[in-house]
């Protein structure tokens, strides 16, 4: 089973690739790629998680190409791809964050990757059991599942969750939707 969790986003997206049991989702079975604006995070953490810094771009549109094209590099090839969908409640540039989606959308319907859209509330009730989980609950439950503290490896002297780190976790979570999705249909 090859699938993939996107945490889709205008500045730091992230994709967890799940390679493994049908049986049994683990982290050492996932792979995760994110995009940075910090040269810091542009790095290899724990040998699974690849961070690379955002490539240049000369306006919106670009931006919206440029970002899409790096998730498709990692999405090409898996079985199926599941992407959090929008919190309702979200402020600031809505209709940037629509069309930076829909253009990644449209490219996996492109490719022909069967794709499903977890709301952001299901993801959280799955992996804490609240479906209005902050950061930190979701990174205490990662923790508590892989026995991987992401803060401690990737953003060392740090207390809070930050990105990268809240968005390696929310696209390892989106995979194990995904995953669970699957084998409840199986």
């Amino acid at each position: 089973m090859v699938i993939a969790g996107v945490d889709y986003s205008m500045t730091s997206p992230s994709i967890c690739v799940y390679n493994g049991s049908a049986d049994n989702f683990n982290f050492n079975h996932c792979k995760f790629y994110f995009l940075t604006d910090r040269k810091k995070y542009a790095d290899t953490f724990l040998k699974n998680i690849k961070g690379e810094e955002f490539s240049y771009y000369a306006g919106d549109y670009m931006r919206f190409d440029t970002i899409s094209e790096w998730a498709m590099k990692y999405l090409r090839g898996v079985d199926q791809v599941c992407i959090e969908g929008y919190a309702f409640g979200a402020k600031g540039k809505v209709f940037h964050i629509a069309e930076n989606t829909g253009i990644l959308k449209y490219k996996i319907f492109q490719a022909q990757i069967p794709l499903e859209i977890a709301q952001p509330s299901a993801v959280k009730k799955m992996a804490t059991g609240k479906g209005n989980a902050t950061k930190e609950d979701m990174h205490a439950a990662f923790f508590r599942e892989t026995g991987t503290d992401l803060i401690y490896f990737m953003t060392p002297g740090r207390n809070d969750c930050i990105s990268p780190v809240s968005d390696v976790v929310d696209s390892y979570y989106v995979c194990k939707y995904l995953f669970e999705q699957i084998k409840a249909q199986a």
